[in-house]
């Protein structure tokens, strides 16, 4: 356990609640946007009764996921296919078909919730191989007579590029499995992360009998903002369009340069790198790519997500933590999703505390010079709701001149209870 001496005047800055306010797309009504789509694609593929499809869904958060899936499957029973939920989620859930079941139960996604039998496997097929790239499917997605995928179009965490996390991404690395995922990682490398999934993702399109897609675009408030059924020969292109819109919509911590960072909250959840690297400008990945803003000097993250269930890839993007955040990690899925990826420098443990307090008066002890009405410190729930933050008084000057952003007047403490963590007002 560390501990480090706390003198009697150990004061922290004044703070700040700021609300950003986004002009938002409106959430749309699932079923009948389904039901609108489905109509507008019908006439463009063939659907014999009887016929199994195999649903392709990930590990996301993703807003109304469980009724997506229960519409879309509602819509292939009523057409008389035979549709089965299939993970595709590449190696999360500890790798195993009972995890990734598990992993879809905590979406709400079970037999009950959306009407289809939920079927998985970590075995592949593998098709051949394009330019180099071996091009592997999971099992029983290849043995259906057909594949839906659906999936949210956003950034990627760590990569750029015309697509990046989406249909074709679900496809290459999700439908992949394990053996895929980690492939197409360690090509990357040498190779880049979007030429890897773009090349094997549209052979495989042309490989398989897909469908369609489902694609999902998310406002600033994470609801469902656009729902577009596509079919097969149009999901690169459509895709391209919708990650120009996903990325107008993608909310960021509106302070440039930040001396500490405090998050309560990380999680696979939250983001495929427990905290979006997009978000705090930091990505640890030999193949990843990095952003020049937000300047953060330290980072602090206080727990893990319940739902995370103690996977904590990305932890090592932070450079202090706590015990009780320690004690949760579940390390094989955390070590297998990092090998996995061929970047165990997300999986490295940083120094942590038994307190909040504690870990904060460590972590301001390694940061620049500074008075305490200079210090910037911002204070997030997790890189994904950043709609409210906190932030100290130093910050203010960055926001003087930002458009949708309210500050509010009144002063506000860090307070924190008892046993010394933090009093989270977010």
């Amino acid at each position: 356990m560390i501990t480090i001496p706390l003198s009697d005047d150990f004061k922290l800055p004044a703070m700040r609640m700021v609300r950003q306010r986004f002009d938002l797309s409106p959430e749309v009504d699932v079923p009948a946007e389904i039901e609108r789509e489905i109509n507008r694609i019908k006439d463009a593929f063939e659907l014999s009764r009887g016929k199994r499809v195999a649903v392709g869904v990930g590990s996301r958060g993703i807003a109304n996921l469980a009724g997506i899936v229960r519409e879309v499957v509602k819509k292939l029973k009523d057409a008389g296919a035979k549709p089965f939920v299939t993970p595709a989620m590449g190696s999360h859930g500890g790798a195993t078909a009972e995890g990734q079941i598990e992993v879809l139960k905590t979406k709400g996604i079970t037999e009950d919730t959306v009407g289809a039998p939920i079927n998985a496997t970590m075995d592949v097929i593998n098709l051949g191989e394009i330019d180099g790239i071996p091009l592997f499917i999971d099992r029983l997605a290849y043995e259906a007579d057909s594949i839906v995928l659906i999936n949210r179009i956003k950034p990627h965490t760590e990569f750029s590029g015309p697509t990046e996390s989406g249909l074709i991404k679900m496809l290459g690395i999700g439908l992949g499995n394990h053996t895929g995922a980690e492939h197409y990682h360690r090509a990357a490398i040498t190779r880049g992360f979007y030429e890897i999934i773009s090349t094997a993702g549209r052979a495989l399109l042309n490989r398989l009998n897909v469908l369609f897609g489902v694609a999902v675009v998310e406002n600033q408030e994470h609801q469902t903002a656009i729902l577009r059924l596509i079919r097969a020969e149009e999901i690169e292109s459509a895709e391209r369009k919708l990650l120009v819109k996903a990325r107008e919509y993608l909310p960021k911590i509106p302070v440039s340069e930040i001396d500490l960072l405090i998050i309560d909250e990380m999680g696979k959840d939250i983001s495929g790198a427990g905290i979006d690297p997009k978000i705090i400008g930091r990505a640890i990945c030999s193949w990843a790519d990095t952003e020049p803003w937000p300047r953060i000097s330290r980072i602090f993250v206080r727990d893990l997500t319940a739902a995370t269930k103690g996977h904590a890839s990305g932890l090592g993007m932070v450079d202090f933590t706590t015990e009780r955040l320690v004690n949760k990690i579940d390390m094989q899925a955390t070590a297998i999703n990092a090998l996995t990826s061929s970047c165990p420098e997300e999986a490295k443990i940083p120094m942590n505390f038994k307190t909040d307090r504690e870990a904060i008066a460590a972590a301001l002890m390694t940061i620049r010079p500074h008075t305490l009405d200079e210090l910037r410190i911002v204070h997030i729930k997790n890189s994904l709701e950043l709609t409210s933050l906190m932030v100290s008084e130093g910050c203010l000057p960055d926001l003087a001149n930002t458009q949708n952003v309210k500050i509010s007047s009144e002063i506000l403490s860090m307070e924190f209870d008892q046993n010394g963590d933090l009093i989270s007002l977010l």
